[in-house]
């Protein structure tokens, strides 16, 4: 059982972290009467935190595979609470822009640290479901940040958004240090780990592995290229949603507050029932690589809906919202768990960061796209079909990239690389 309350603490950590990110984009009106903002200056607000993103979800899957998962871990979560905090100090663009590249830097480490804690701590059986709780963290910290937002704001002003979501990070970060350990003490967990090991990996995995090493096979190429694509709609839905109901819906503050969340509950119940999917086909005896792809199908078959967005009223805009952030969520756990199913423990934190920084790369270059339209006119009925396209061409990538799930073979394409 505890590794279940570990699922949970660390589904804490990245609720913490959505809702920081999550900060800007809900506040962006308040913020703009002192520091006015253009579309393509919001994009590049995105674009500076998930530059640094990027670099760090690759460096954090790295550090967290020298420091281990709870040194690594705390020092990642200390640096993104500050760095949150330090959006309080901002008086221009610059300043802003500079806070939100250190928030980046920091928030880059989380998942790759949470993979590695899956992979510690889970059998085969159970990762997709672990990850599940751990992924359902986006919605919280999403779900909480509109109306927690809304009423930081009626009282005290925008800076202290920043004050309190950082001093709820270092709280989580006390928490963690005092409660985390490694499984060496649960004898129960390594005799099904070195058994699910003696089957999986019948050879030494090579002890260190560079980024190239590791790019060079085709697993490898194929999740963060999938990952490119899916996450490049997903930060668009994710930055761009409230500023949508304010510029094209008319929404002020309060309704953002009011109705800003439900599409992040419907992401945590896709988190939920996506990873819940993949672990029940498991133990029905489907295949490893079958049950994580056809839920992966499922996910990204609901993804187009959202192309009706700008054609229908409000209210059929908030659902299609829900339906997509579902699918996202629940594809997001899938791709996140499949470096667990395909690679040793030793690179597990490494792959998850070069997946996550493909991602958060593909979040850059969409949102950048994205504002370029805006300000030129082109408006939200060309960037939606944009968006809603992009899962089905990742699944398509997944499908060429790994048409069957051979752990043995990549542990031999591994050690063929260091040779």
């Amino acid at each position: 059982m505890r590794r279940w309350r570990f699922a949970v603490l660390v589904s804490g950590a990245i609720a913490i972290s959505y809702l920081d990110r999550q900060t800007l984009p809900v506040a962006v009106h308040a913020i703009g009467n002192d520091i006015p903002l253009s579309n393509e200056q919001f994009s590049s607000l995105q674009s500076a935190f998930l530059l640094s993103y990027a670099l760090m979800y690759a460096g954090g899957g790295k550090l967290t595979d020298v420091l281990g998962t709870r040194r690594g871990f705390t020092l990642i979560m200390l640096f993104w609470s500050l760095a949150c905090a330090s959006h309080a100090a901002a008086i221009s663009f610059g300043m802003l822009i500079a806070s939100r590249f250190l928030l980046g830097a920091g928030e880059g480490g989380g998942f790759p640290a949470a993979t590695r804690v899956v992979a510690e701590w889970f059998p085969t059986s159970e990762r997709a479901t672990a990850m599940g709780i751990i992924n359902a963290g986006t919605a919280l910290g999403a779900i909480a940040a509109p109306p927690l937002i809304a009423v930081i704001l009626s009282f005290l002003g925008w800076r202290w958004i920043f004050l309190i979501t950082g001093a709820i990070g270092l709280v989580w970060t006390v928490s963690w240090v005092f409660s985390y350990s490694t499984p060496e003490l649960d004898r129960s967990l390594q005799f099904d780990q070195a058994a699910e090991s003696m089957s999986r990996e019948p050879q030494h995995p090579p002890v260190t592995l560079r980024w190239i090493d590791l790019l060079r096979i085709r697993e490898s190429w194929g999740l963060v290229s999938a990952k490119f694509l899916s996450d490049a709609a997903w930060y668009f839905y994710l930055f761009w949603l409230p500023k949508y109901l304010y510029d094209a819906r008319g929404f002020d503050i309060k309704g953002v507050g009011t109705f800003a969340w439900i599409p992040p509950a419907a992401a945590g119940l896709g988190c939920l029932l996506g990873g819940w999917f993949s672990s029940y086909l498991v133990r029905r005896q489907f295949a490893v690589g079958t049950a994580r792809k056809v839920a992966l199908g499922v996910s990204a078959a609901v993804m187009p809906c959202i192309v009706l967005v700008p054609h229908v009223a409000v209210s059929w805009a908030i659902a299609l919202f829900s339906v997509a952030y579902f699918g996202q969520q629940s594809w997001s756990t899938l791709v996140m768990v499949l470096p667990t199913d395909l690679f040793p423990h030793s690179v597990v934190g490494s792959v998850a960061g070069l997946v996550g920084f493909g991602g958060a790369i593909g979040g850059i270059v969409f949102g950048q796209l994205v504002g370029y339209l805006l300000d030129r006119g082109f408006g939200y009925g060309l960037v939606f079909p944009l968006a809603g396209s992009l899962h089905v061409i990742a699944f398509l990538v997944i499908l060429l990239a790994i048409p069957v799930f051979q752990p043995k073979d990549v542990i031999r394409k591994l050690s063929q690389a260091t040779a």
